[in-house]
């Protein structure tokens, strides 16, 4: 519930703290007094559309601020959790969580949960679970098929949530069972082709047989092959220059000649330098067979093999060239035969998809049978609670219909649930947003609520004048249920019915000034002389008068009295 609101800068409102608090609030005041602001005041909280017109003449911003009571752990909690806010520990009530919402006169929005900055979306999902608005223009429940639908699956509580749930579990299998045939049978010629594509390209790298790295290794190949002359005579030098087979002076000969004339000075010193130039005679010894058998390897590395290395070369750039680099090539046949072998699956595999497809259509129409069935136990049994609670509000030959009947095919089911109103004996039942007036359709949308708060509680519910267009003893019973209401949930009304207003726990009345420059408004709470004087005005106009007063103290002992 909403523990406490206040409102700067919205409509005529400059500055109001609204308690509010368990039980049933009603919100009264002169038309202008900007009672419509509060309702307006909390849209803003739940995340409706910031309009700057509502900002009041002369400010810079509105704002709107509330404090919600809701369970330390659960949808709400994960909610703010999620956008980054925290809720304030508040002992056996649960936990607190701060609220705001501010809009600039340039049409800038900004809001905060729980002490972190959110967009409008998170108000909107925590609204979903902390309240239900219903307004004079609005009725989105009882206007909208799905929203009737709603109604019914509340009011039909677990029985009607675990249908619910199976028939769309059954729904989502055969969908994309579905999905996968239509997939395969549509792209039948196109998938056909890939196989045949992929099935040449593995033919084509498989008779190759490419190695990785191989590209690489044949550019220096053919490198080294193109310029072997050249390689010749620079190998051969350097061979010649460390040991010549011609009796020339080379590196051998030099270090031999220099380690025998240490080795004849008697020095010890020396000695161990005769060893290291015995190490590199060593050394050199190896380095001119080496430079021997790359010579050697030139030698029998002919012109045929450069011919045989260049077309290898061309080869494996072909397949670089059609798979953009080796290692993909690579990877293609090392992976695509798991491929071809799917594609050419693919007429098996529709049957099986096909009979699994049976199969989850089967279960599918029995969750739609079965779910049907709790529907209509259920809209039987709405139907009748609902008809008793409209006799109660002054509507005795109101006859209420729940009507579930077969509709297209959905992720909710194969029903159609129309909410029907036969006003009177003899009238055909219509649907009740055709088929009642105003002040008939508030009270079905009460009835409704106050029937379906017994399976599935809302916390908060507000509604705006819901008294429209009806008064007396009808304005009475709307006054009672709201009261009867309030046992379970959080009840906000704004109402100018004095009939309504005598059952709230709460009064606040909404008053106007004006200084003769600026009008504003303050919200007050009313309670001993002072709701008397306000609910006399609600009845006469008149906050003065005896016998209003006499009137008004009758309602609120009425009000106040056990239903």
């Amino acid at each position: 519930m909403i523990d406490e609101m206040r409102i700067r800068g919205l409509g005529v409102i400059d500055d109001a703290v609204l308690p509010l608090g368990p039980g049933f609030t009603a919100v009264t005041g002169e038309t202008g007094a900007g009672k419509t602001m509060v309702v307006t005041g909390l849209g803003l909280l739940l995340g409706a559309r910031a309009d700057t017109s509502a900002i009041r003449a002369g400010a810079a911003q509105a704002s709107v601020a509330g404090v919600w009571m809701v369970p330390p752990q659960g949808a709400v909690a994960d909610i703010v959790t999620d956008a980054g806010g925290e809720l304030e520990p508040a002992g056996e009530a649960g936990a607190e969580l701060y609220v705001s919402r501010t809009l600039s006169a340039e049409g800038r929005s900004r809001a905060s949960v729980g002490g972190r900055p959110a967009p409008a979306a998170v108000l909107s999902s925590l609204a979903e679970e902390l309240v239900v608005v219903h307004g004079q223009s609005e009725q989105l429940r009882l206007r909208s098929a799905a929203a009737q639908r709603d109604a019914l699956d509340r009011f039909g509580g677990q029985p009607v949530a675990e249908a619910v749930a199976e028939y769309a579990e059954r729904f989502r299998e055969w969908r994309e069972l579905d999905a996968e045939i239509t997939e395969l049978t549509s792209n039948r010629d196109r998938r056909a082709a890939e196989a045949a594509q992929l099935r040449e390209q593995l033919a084509e790298i498989e008779q190759i047989e490419p190695v990785e790295g191989e590209d690489t290794e044949l550019n220096e190949r053919a490198e080294r092959l193109a310029n072997s002359e050249e390689l010749r005579l620079a190998a051969s030098v350097a061979r010649s220059a460390l040991s010549s087979e011609e009796g020339e002076t080379d590196v051998s000969a030099l270090l031999a000649e220099a380690r025998r004339a240490l080795e004849r000075a008697a020095d010890p010193q020396l000695a161990g330098i005769a060893e290291g130039i015995t190490d590199l005679g060593y050394r050199a010894a190896d380095l001119a067979l080496q430079l021997s058998g790359y010579l050697a390897d030139l030698d029998e590395s002919g012109p045929h093999e450069l011919a045989a290395v260049e077309e290898r070369r061309a080869a494996i750039g072909a397949l670089i060239r059609q798979h953009g680099s080796l290692d993909t090539a690579l990877e293609l046949w090392r992976t695509g035969s798991l491929r071809l072998a799917e594609l050419d699956d693919d007429g098996d595999r529709i049957e099986r998809l096909t009979a699994d497809a049976e199969r989850a259509r089967a279960e599918l129409d029995a969750a739609a049978a079965a779910l049907t069935a709790v529907r209509t136990e259920a809209a039987g049994r709405l139907s009748d609670a609902v008809t008793d609670e409209l006799h109660a509000l002054a509507m005795p030959d109101a006859r209420f219909e729940v009507r579930v009947s077969p509709g297209a095919e959905s992720g909710h089911g194969h029903d159609d649930v129309a909410l029907l109103l036969a006003p009177h004996p003899g009238a055909e039942p219509r649907s009740v947003s055709r088929g009642a007036s105003g002040g008939e359709l508030s009270r079905v949308m009460l009835a409704i609520e106050v029937v379906i708060a017994g399976t599935d509680p809302v916390p908060t519910f507000v509604f705006d004048e819901v008294d429209a267009g009806i008064g007396g003893a009808a304005a009475i019973e709307v006054g009672r249920r709201l009261a009867q209401l309030a046992r379970t949930s959080q009840v906000i009304a704004v109402t100018h019915l004095a009939q309504v207003a005598a059952f709230a726990t709460n009064h606040l009345s909404v008053v106007k000034s004006n200084d003769g420059a600026v009008t504003a408004s303050s919200v007050t709470r009313l309670d001993g002389d002072h709701r008397e004087a306000e609910m006399a005005r609600l009845l006469s106009g008149l906050t003065d008068s005896d016998a209003a007063l006499t009137h008004a103290r009758e309602l609120l002992s009425l009000g106040s009295s056990p239903t």
